[in-house]
């Protein structure tokens, strides 16, 4: 079956002030449908057609970087609205234990993921990951992603101008920083730890 546009786990307005309805509204309605619209034209009739999206991003990695481009972007778009969260949550279990071990303090994570995203060149991601265990701020670059990496992805951040562009124009910082402050899921985060598995697009 084709894969589909997974719905946002609140409300297009649940985010604001830090990210805005209209925001949502474009960001998960034409992008993130772009991608899967995109995906699923380019495995119609062959042997990925009914594969589920990461056996896509997985075959396509070796051969076929367009459908690579748009499949590994259709997981990162499900991942990130998973990682984002309306409601206020702390760090838990072995997360919390893992954070003060790995980056001394949250907010130090905190700090660490807005500066690393303000200064990655052009497109991507930024990512909390774990190795075994260990903690790790990550990027990809434009469409890669850590859904058939080595690094386990715990939550991510989008650095794509569309992600923030029509609340914060070209100001990334203020984006991450509304984000990183109120808005990201450490409950979602927690639950990849101790599960120790990647999350599985579920459309």
């Amino acid at each position: 079956m084709p894969i589909s546009l997974i719905p946002l786990p609140y409300a297009e307005d649940a985010l604001a002030p830090g990210i805005s309805a209209d925001t949502l509204a474009i960001h998960h309605g034409k992008h993130h449908q772009a991608y899967v619209d995109k995906t699923n034209e380019a495995v119609a009739g062959t042997a990925l057609a009914d594969s589920p999206l990461e056996a896509i991003v997985v075959a396509a990695r070796l051969d076929d970087q367009k459908l690579f481009n748009n499949a590994a972007q259709a997981w990162n778009h499900g991942f990130y609205w998973l990682s984002l969260s309306p409601e206020p949550t702390s760090p838990s279990g072995g997360l919390a234990t893992a954070i003060d071990r790995d980056f001394g303090s949250l907010a130090r994570l905190k700090a660490e993921l807005a500066a690393r995203g303000a200064a990655h060149f052009a497109s991507g991601w930024v990512w909390l990951a774990s190795d075994n265990g260990t903690l790790s701020i990550e990027e990809t670059h434009d469409g890669d992603t850590l859904a058939d990496r080595g690094k386990l992805p715990l939550l991510t951040i989008d650095l794509w101008e569309h992600a923030y562009y029509l609340d914060r124009k070209s100001e990334r910082p203020k984006y991450l920083a509304a984000v990183t402050t109120d808005l990201l899921d450490w409950e979602f985060a927690a639950a990849n730890l101790a599960r120790a598995e990647r999350w599985i697009y579920p459309g």
